[in-house]
């Protein structure tokens, strides 16, 4: 090879460096934009997940709540339910011979109807002796049951234990006192089985 062969050669190869060292790094800055735009979108993603979560997250403390005011409210009709079972339980108890007591006041105003009666021979005296012994059986077993009789003759009319049948104008006693008791009334503990028929002063 001749010397200026080695010349050009030469010449064309710096002249190839000088155009690598001064063309622009097309590679580098094309590959420099899509990674800031991954780096922005991984951004946008994960703002994305957060706004989800948050929302998610309100939801269920939303629905926590309303399970929270119904287990509350659930609860406190389980404790009405559970007191008025109990209230009505300890009145059962308390009242449990009303039926039966209710059915058994007209055998007792027969039996002092009787009581009432002339007894004018001596079989009719021996007769109401023994009808006076059935009754007292009665009362007595009544009592323990918790049957008592309304004092109602002398008192102060009451329309929560007396029924005012007639009105009679007596002077000598105050208005709005009971005169006479036309039939028995009666008490179970603190309830009223039956009132009161009584004649009440104008």
């Amino acid at each position: 090879m001749s010397k200026s062969e080695e010349e050009k050669e030469q010449f064309a190869a710096n002249e190839e460096t000088a155009k690598e060292n001064a063309a622009p790094k097309t590679d580098e800055n094309v590959e420099a934009v899509p990674e800031e735009k991954t780096e922005a979108a991984r951004n946008d993603e994960t703002d994305e997940k957060v706004e989800e979560q948050v929302d998610e997250l309100a939801l269920l403390e939303e629905k926590l709540a309303k399970e929270e005011e119904r287990y509350l409210r659930l609860r406190a009709d389980f404790d009405n339910l559970k007191r008025r079972t109990q209230l009505e339980r300890v009145a059962q108890e308390k009242y449990r011979a009303q039926s039966l007591l209710t059915d058994l006041l007209p055998a007792l105003d027969n039996f002092e109807r009787a009581m009432q009666a002339e007894a004018t021979t001596e079989e009719a005296v021996s007769m109401k002796q023994g009808i006076e012994m059935i009754y007292r059986s009665l009362v007595e077993a009544t009592k323990k049951e918790g049957l008592e009789p309304i004092e109602s003759l002398g008192a102060e009319f009451d329309p929560n234990i007396h029924h005012a049948v007639m009105q009679e104008h007596d002077e000598s006693k105050d208005p709005g006192i009971v005169l006479q008791e036309l039939q028995k009334g009666y008490m179970l503990k603190d309830r009223v089985l039956r009132p009161a028929m009584v004649k009440v002063n104008e």
